[in-house]
């Protein structure tokens, strides 16, 4: 079994290496990094232990992978255009597609482009950096929360190829969770990452900068129970505990700063779109305002280094 890791950052890079340390076949398709890898290897730099790869898969372009079995696509949501070109040449057609992505609405466009692929959605919870060309440093967690996508976005429940897919992270000591529900999934990550991502740029603060100040948790809080708020008119029933929980486990995590938030000191794209701009729309389709939420992608785009977003909501 072949598999690709499309876009080796802090999280292609993180999962990627888990899974060739363990035995995998695993072929990486870099950008920038690709000279160093392909010399030099990976390195990971983890709580749990520090993996070397001496020699890996590289590629500097998708045309030179062999077609894999499962692809594994941890690109930034910024960069989406380019799945038309990577996943013909990367990903068999009646493979496998596990999106490391954050946001929504993110697997449709890999259906779009792979409609007999079998496609997964995984929320990961992890707190991981790229520090340099190859190199990952891994602060805090790991795990993910996975669930099969439907074209039609009704729960596909626990499939057999959900689990299978699920028992090949496992056999790489990574801690996977199955979801009969990805929407409501997406949705429950969407109350960490709409506050949180928006908020560390605004603000200018790592997670423990901003839990600890009380005006900034009231601002969190507000925003959480407003996502919380449009999940339901959307369906996915989640209960308002759901952000003191998050608040909670947030205060536990070492301090870390969320990836828009080193998208935006690295002068990189910012990830609007997904995480913001597709569930505020969605919302409002289905006769919920996020005002706050949507405030708060305005005063992002202003923001945003590249200026390469969609029409605001």
């Amino acid at each position: 079994m072949k598999i690709a890791i499309i876009g080796t950052g802090a999280v292609g890079g993180y999962y990627g290496a888990l899974l060739a340390k363990n035995g995998f076949d695993v072929h990486f398709l870099l950008n920038r990094d690709f000279g160093h890898v392909r010399q030099h290897g990976l390195l990971v730099e983890s709580v749990d232990e520090t993996i070397r790869l001496p020699k890996v898969n590289a590629y500097g372009r998708p045309e030179d992978m062999p077609p894999c079995d499962i692809g594994i696509v941890a690109l930034k949501t910024t960069s989406n255009e380019k799945l038309a070109h990577i996943l013909p040449y990367a990903v068999k057609p009646e493979g496998a597609v596990v999106v490391l992505q954050n946001g929504l609405g993110v697997e449709r466009q890999v259906f779009e482009i792979l409609p007999g692929a079998t496609i997964t959605g995984g929320l990961c919870f992890l707190c991981s950096n790229k520090t340099g060309p190859g190199h990952i440093r891994h602060l805090d967690y790991g795990s993910i929360r996975m669930g099969q996508y439907r074209a039609d976005d009704r729960p596909a429940g626990i499939t057999e190829e959900l689990k299978r897919i699920a028992e090949i992270f496992g056999k790489a000591s990574i801690s996977v969770e199955i979801t009969d529900d990805l929407g409501k999934a997406r949705w429950e990550k969407l109350v960490w990452n709409m506050p949180f991502n928006g908020l560390s740029v605004l603000l200018d603060a790592d997670t423990s900068e901003l839990i600890s100040s009380t005006p900034a948790q009231a601002i969190l809080r507000e925003i959480m129970l407003e996502v919380i708020g449009a999940a339901r008119h959307c369906g996915y029933e989640i209960g308002d505990a759901l952000a003191e929980k998050m608040i909670a486990a947030t205060r536990k995590m070492v301090p870390y700063k969320p990836s828009m938030k080193l998208d935006y000191e690295s002068g990189r794209p910012l990830e609007i779109g997904a995480i913001y701009h597709t569930p505020i729309n969605t919302a409002s389709r289905f006769g919920y305002r996020m005002e706050k939420s949507r405030i708060v992608s305005l005063q992002l785009e202003h923001l945003d280094p590249h200026k390469r977003l969609s029409p605001a909501p």
